[in-house]
């Protein structure tokens, strides 16, 4: 497995990864609407955007095996006064799940984020349905700080949990 940096022009495969993770693990939990028909042009814009001229808070890391990707982490640094740097996505392609490839993105990026914002807490969203995801960020010493109600971009409620960690350190030791 290859880790790198992401560039501009990696953008349609992240977003296609990110628009695939949604609908297999946002079924039910989403409009499937929204899923099968916007989810993927959502996640072109988002991307481009983000690639195009990324701000220095702004951290993606690629998983990649023969040119394939398999997955990918964006986090924003101090992106949060009360929680600090901010696991914006993780994401895993189906056919690379349970292979560690998330929980070796997570330490590629903690590894940033330990380097820019030591001292500064970490922390991330996840739809409160999406079990896996729960058990994953309990697997790996989160601790579910808040529960809320959002938006969703399908214009539906979602429950969300926040799952925090005091330091990217403390992340790195809770996943060995």
């Amino acid at each position: 497995m290859d880790f790198k940096i992401a560039e501009y022009s990696d953008y349609k495969r992240i977003a296609q990864l990110h628009a695939e993770s949604w609908q297999l693990s946002y079924k039910g939990m989403m409009r499937q609407s929204y899923l099968d028909e916007q989810a993927l042009d959502d996640k072109l814009l988002i991307w481009q955007a983000r690639l195009l001229n990324p701000p220095f808070s702004q951290h993606v890391i690629l998983a990649e095996e023969q040119g394939e990707l398999l997955g990918f982490i964006c986090l924003f640094g101090n992106h949060s006064a009360e929680y600090g740097t901010i696991i914006d996505n993780l994401h895993v392609s189906s056919s690379a799940q349970r292979r560690g490839v998330g929980q070796t993105l997570l330490l590629q990026a903690m590894e940033w984020a330990d380097k820019y914002y030591p001292d500064n807490g970490v922390f991330l969203e996840v739809l409160a349905d999406n079990k896996e995801a729960v058990h994953f960020y309990e697997s790996v010493g989160g601790v579910k700080t808040l529960s809320q109600r959002g938006d969703s971009p399908c214009g539906k409620k979602v429950d969300e949990f926040v799952y925090t960690w005091p330091t990217p350190q403390e992340l790195v030791t809770a996943s060995r």
